[in-house]
């Protein structure tokens, strides 16, 4: 949005604004998957099982024969297993403003992995991808989505497949928010997993108030705030995994775009401060704006990721 643009936006054009973020934030759009592991070369099976809830969860798994190490790998708000078509609309309309409007496509990250030498589990989060609406069908800043974590993690621990292998987690934005209050409220699910990679985690409130930002409206946060929380029953202090972060006592390799204009490099930075263990890195992505191009730094630069996955899951 240009300058011009912000200046001319009236108070009701501003409100508007306002209710159409709850509005989006308390009933999700949800992408089509338009690629799967087969499009390159990958066997794969399609799988479902719940949430702690109950919630069905579809899935991919993707086998390496020989292996007995496991990815786990989920992804962020609006996107699915596959990824997100943003280069197609509805979809561009999420992140076009702030240079968002091409395709993520998550299905090269497996493909690095298997050839790593890695099996990969890979979900669609619930009102999301293929799996169940729950919840109203609203968001919830990965509090409810923390359910979908744990699942995942029974279903690898019980299913034949997957059972004894050693686990790895893939977080991704949302996910990692899931995980890390999943790791708050049941440490103990998390005593055997070794790892975990986790791009941009993202607090409600912080994206929220960047939207305010460029809309030149910064001063009505509060009112936005409320128009969320009558949508989907949570402040923003409730949906920040920056307090989440305090639980973690997982290795973690967290990354993240700097100047993304979608949020604030503060808010990544006090997650990886607000973790209490010396095993954790965390990688800045220069030379751009936009945050999809943090969610497709796995594959444009795998061997520092790779080479962290190495150390934790010999």
């Amino acid at each position: 949005m240009t300058d011009a643009a912000e200046h001319t936006l009236t108070h009701d054009a501003v409100t508007e604004t306002i209710k159409a973020l709850a509005a989006g934030y308390g009933n999700i759009l949800r992408s089509p998957l338009l690629k799967n592991p087969g499009d390159y070369d990958l066997d794969y099976e399609n799988i479902t099982f719940p949430s702690t809830d109950g919630t069905p969860l579809e899935a991919w798994w993707i086998p390496r024969a020989g292996s007995h190490k496991l990815i786990i790998a989920n992804h962020p708000l609006w996107f699915s297993r596959y990824g997100f078509p943003g280069h197609l609309e509805p979809w561009t309309s999420i992140g076009g403003a702030t240079g968002n409007d091409f395709e993520v496509d998550y299905v090269p990250d497996y493909r690095i992995l298997h050839d790593a030498g890695y099996n990969v589990l890979t979900y669609d989060f619930r009102n999301l991808g293929h799996s169940g609406s729950a919840n109203s069908g609203g968001g919830s800043g990965g509090r409810f989505e923390a359910r979908d974590v744990l699942g995942s993690l029974h279903f690898a621990r019980a299913d034949d497949r997957t059972s004894g292998m050693t686990i790895g987690l893939f977080s991704r934005c949302q996910g990692m928010n899931a995980t890390m209050f999943a790791m708050q409220e049941h440490p103990d699910e998390f005593a055997d997993v070794r790892c975990v990679l986790a791009p941009q985690p993202l607090s409600v409130g912080v994206t929220m108030k960047r939207s305010l930002e460029m809309l030149g409206s910064p001063e009505r946060i509060d009112e936005l705030e409320r128009e969320i929380q009558l949508q989907v029953g949570f402040t923003f202090a409730e949906m920040t995994p920056v307090t989440w972060a305090k639980a973690v006592r997982t290795p973690t390799y967290l990354y993240q775009v700097r100047d993304d204009l979608m949020t604030d490099p503060s808010d990544v930075q006090a997650m990886y401060d607000n973790i209490p263990i010396g095993d954790k890195e965390l990688h800045w992505i220069e030379g751009t704006t936009a945050r999809w191009d943090g969610y497709l730094d796995f594959q444009r630069n795998p061997q520092p990721k790779l080479d962290f996955l190495a150390r934790h899951m010999a």
